[in-house]
């Protein structure tokens, strides 16, 4: 595709953002793209769209916050560079232009051509998927152009919504695909193999809009006690084991499939695992997942990845976890309740640990000793213990950046000159074409998302 706007490719209404979502008449007022195709089949879309959104999550975005938030170090060139905050536009060049394009426009398509034919089920997936989509881009930059975003040439300068609004679109979003995943017509087509995540499984998918949920108002829940009680009530409705996890599984041996830690790792070498923060903090506990999270045993004395999150060709890459929406939950209980509601906090933050160890392999034995030595919850250890244990299972999933920002947890000291960035940088995309929509303070990575208090 030609790269004229990436954040401006196609026409949709400013009814993605207030509309109700329900009606068969979404987005039927909607311009169409001439450069896009209109004979692609929606499983060609989904297979792409989700590929291209595993690949993007997995890759830039996976690395600068796991640098950020010092789960990786970087060790030379251009992650040495990241490690200590320096950075430019151009370095998001690609990360927002994959998310504007391969992933949201892409995603637009098969959702009106799929609203138009009466494919529901993947009507309701490619809600959960821009709802997904649009939750790590707000959290990544703050305000972003969307509402005016996709007008192709008639709007090569799209104005940018406010976070916090968008981040109600997200929730209608959800909404919207749940009461589409739950209709009883599925539509003549639904989705198959070609779906990685769930296989085409309506009500997996509708328990991931729940998990999404959880995740926009957890992320709001501070100073906002009835946020938390609103994602209780949603991770109830979401994942009740980790077999419900929404992971993408379809990269493979193939050079041009490979996992983009995978990649990364045999192309360039310049980030290292074992000497940052977090797997100090592993070692400091005796966490028995050190060694299942890091390969130290290379012949070069370096260190990799181990195969779960990236040391092999097919590794998965995360994208919302039972172990999550438990940690979630016990942050949630204490806010709601406080030291009254210890108890249940822990059982949800032990629940976490032991699912997190599960999937890892960690042998029952040594997750008993582990929970018999970090297991225990107290009022003065509480919120720091949870994010913790929620930060090395969120192992470079860049949720733990949002939760830092939201918690100040764990405790991290500076890299850099300056302080631990709190957002990304816009592209030079957005400097070059579209300046003046771009918000004050564009080019520091200290403003706030509008959660960040």
């Amino acid at each position: 595709m030609k790269k004229i706007r990436v954040s401006a490719i196609i026409s949709i209404g400013v009814a993605l953002l207030f509309s109700a979502s329900c009606k068969k008449t979404f987005y039927t007022s909607a311009n169409v793209n001439p450069n896009a195709p209109t004979s692609v089949t929606p499983a060609t879309l989904l297979s792409t769209i989700e590929g291209s959104l595993a690949y993007t999550q997995g890759g830039d975005m996976s690395r600068f916050a796991s640098l950020f938030m010092q789960q990786t170090n970087g060790i030379s060139r251009q992650s040495s560079a990241y490690y200590t905050y320096i950075f430019t536009g151009q370095d998001v060049d690609g990360l927002w232009g994959n998310l504007y394009t391969s992933v949201m426009e892409n995603d637009l398509q098969l959702m009106m051509a799929s609203d138009a034919k009466g494919y529901n089920v993947y009507s309701g997936v490619s809600r959960v998927i821009m709802a997904y989509t649009l939750q790590l881009t707000v959290d990544n930059w703050g305000s972003i152009p969307y509402s005016k975003a996709f007008g192709g040439l008639t709007n090569l300068q799209p104005a940018y919504d406010q976070d916090q609004a968008l981040y109600g679109v997200a929730l209608s979003l959800c909404d919207s695909a749940i009461y589409y995943l739950n209709l009883p017509k599925a539509g003549f087509l639904t989705p198959g193999g070609e779906d990685m995540i769930y296989g085409g499984n309506a009500a997996a998918w509708a328990k991931f809009a729940h998990a999404i949920k959880a995740r926009l108002y957890i992320h709001q829940s501070k100073g906002a006690p009835a946020n938390a009680t609103l994602a209780l009530a949603e991770i109830a409705q979401s994942f009740s084991a980790s077999s419900d996890n929404a992971i993408y599984n379809g990269f493979g041996a193939n050079s041009n499939a490979n996992n983009p830690w995978y990649q990364f790792n045999n192309q360039r070498g310049d980030i290292s695992f074992a000497s940052a923060t977090m797997g100090a903090g592993m070692l400091a506990n005796a966490d028995p997942r050190y060694n299942i999270l890091i390969d130290t045993t290379a012949a070069d004395g370096g260190d990799y990845l181990g195969g779960y999150y990236g040391g092999a060709p097919n590794a998965p890459v995360e994208l919302i976890t039972y172990e999550e929406l438990q940690f979630m939950a016990a942050e949630a209980t204490m806010v709601v309740n406080g030291a009254g509601a210890l108890a249940s906090a822990q059982t949800y933050y032990q629940t976490g640990i032991s699912a997190s160890m599960t999937k890892l392999g960690v042998a029952a034995a040594d997750m008993t000793t582990y929970l018999a030595a970090h297991g225990t919850l107290t009022t003065a250890n509480a919120m720091s213990n949870i994010v913790w244990e929620e930060y090395v299972a969120n192992y470079l999933n860049p949720e733990a950046w949002t939760t830092w920002r939201r918690t100040g947890y764990p405790t991290l000291t500076p890299t850099g000159t300056t302080n631990t960035p709190r957002r990304l940088l816009y592209p030079q995309s957005e400097y070059s074409y579209n300046k003046a929509n771009t918000p004050a303070g564009s080019t520091m990575l200290t403003p706030r998302i509008f959660w960040d208090k």
